[in-house]
């Protein structure tokens, strides 16, 4: 029997490869989506700090900077047909020191040269009168009214749902374990058997190095992934901040960030940490107590608050400041790598990106005429959810106020989860003050076998 043959073959369901699979679908292309996990946003996209940037402080002219900026832009013209939300609480750049005051002027001067030109400088007591919680050490900083806060989960499932509702195919437990250019296809091997493609997207995350390497023979860049902790503080912390709260940045990092959630909690990390571990992203008590501590610091108040939970995710960091999207005609392949901290606010610019590089391979497009566009639940605290619908049928998570309807509805279609950190994307279930002691028995009854690895017991609580 012949192999399945696609016009584009998308490496990598996360939010990356979720924005790309959504771009050529749209395009008109017939697209397949390869995941090696039981279920997508499994890697790098699933631990982030849920900003929706500007791309204020990029590097100028950079690759990253062009992605961001354009991501953001479509995201405020499509979330609301798709439901997503955003809360438009704007950032503020803040400097605790005499030399981060000092380099203030320089990265105003960079948010202007990168387009964001509302940024306007503020005095310590222009700060403080809107953010009466901060530390009187306080020296000075600036306001970038156009950051926002956004779930960081539903923006790239609702970018794939609308790809699968429109033809594309999800594959997943689907990794990559070769593949061949015939000069017109490539023959690739997966986990879920052998396919063809007119033309292959690496967005492998943590793994695009090694799949470059696997598939053109060479790469142009190695991964080292940077560990990110974070703290997470109760509800009752979010009214402390009106702002996303960022330090001055350094060469190596963004810094340590204090914000509120879209799910109303507050958050503070991350942490950058190199390692070569690209699976696991260990919690250390020595370093998130350092987090809680500076955290305190600049939100004194903060010490008055419990922290709900604690986690960490890995970034795909490379040897290079910049993104490396780079086209290999010879062999129909493009790859999307290094897309660091900024890849949820640059997923649809660097999707524009890519597919005008494929259109340099020769790829045309033809655009839906009518697409469907899928509306998403409402799981942030943006908009009204659906416990406060009639019909729900109860809360199955009392803490996160998740109804025994929204899981349902969530275990069914094209993009139900095969795991239970899936469900918990899907719908925050297990994510409260309790981390899943009171809703996980009424869980594993309503996922028996309806997940890949059913629910056995407490351990099942902590799954990512």
């Amino acid at each position: 029997m012949a192999a399945e043959r696609y016009d584009i073959a998308v490496i990598g369901a996360g939010v990356i490869g979720c924005a790309i699979a959504r771009a050529f679908t749209l395009d008109g292309a017939k697209v397949v989506v390869l995941e090696k996990a039981a279920d997508v946003l499994d890697g790098a996209s699933k631990g982030n700090s849920a900003i929706l940037h500007t791309g204020f402080d990029a590097p100028e002219g950079s690759l990253e900077q062009r992605c961001v900026a354009a991501g953001h832009a479509e995201y405020l013209s499509i979330r609301a047909g798709l439901g997503l939300p955003l809360d438009p609480c704007g950032a503020l750049v803040l400097a605790w020191s005499e030399e981060e005051e000092a380099r203030l002027p320089a990265l105003l001067g960079q948010a202007h040269a990168n387009g964001v030109t509302d940024a306007a400088p503020l005095t310590a007591a222009e700060i403080r009168r809107e953010e009466p919680h901060l530390s009187p050490r306080l020296r000075a900083g600036f306001r970038v009214p156009g950051e926002s806060l956004i779930d960081p989960w539903s923006a790239p499932h609702a970018y794939l749902l609308q790809a699968l509702l429109n033809g594309a195919t999800l594959l997943r437990n689907a990794e990559v374990t070769g593949g061949q250019h015939d000069g017109t296809d490539w023959h690739l091997d997966t986990g879920a058997g052998p396919l063809r493609a007119g033309l292959v997207i690496n967005a492998a995350g943590l793994w695009g190095d090694l799949l470059d390497e696997r598939l053109l023979g060479q790469r142009d860049f190695t991964i080292r992934p940077r560990k990110g902790q974070f703290v997470v503080y109760d509800k009752s912390a979010a009214s402390l901040a009106r702002h996303i709260l960022l330090p001055v940045p350094t060469e190596k990092t963004k810094g340590i960030v204090l914000c509120r959630t879209a799910f109303g909690n507050l958050l503070v990390g991350p942490t950058a940490e190199d390692q070569d571990d690209r699976v696991t992203a260990a919690l250390v008590p020595e370093a998130l107590a350092a987090l809680k501590a500076r955290g305190e610091e600049i939100l004194p108040a903060l010490r008055d608050h419990e922290v709900t939970t604690l986690y960490a995710g890995l970034r795909p960091a490379t040897q290079y400041k910049d993104y490396r999207i780079k086209a290999h005609p010879d062999r129909a392949l493009i790859t999307v790598g290094g897309i660091r901290s900024t890849g949820l606010s640059s997923a649809l610019g660097t999707a524009q990106h890519v597919r005008a590089l494929a259109e340099t391979l020769g790829h045309r497009a033809a655009p839906l005429a009518d697409p469907v566009t899928p509306r998403l639940p409402n799981i942030s605290t943006t908009a009204p959810r659906d416990c406060h619908a009639p019909g729900h049928d109860g809360l199955i998570c009392p803490c996160e106020e998740v109804t025994r309807r929204e899981v349902e509805a969530a275990l069914t279609g094209p993009l139900a989860p095969n795991t239970l950190a899936g469900l918990k994307r899907r719908t925050r279930v297990t994510m409260g003050r309790c981390q899943g002691f009171y809703c996980s028995a009424a869980l594993a009854t309503l996922t028996e076998g309806r997940l890949a690895r059913p629910m056995t017991g407490p351990a099942d609580r902590m799954e990512d």
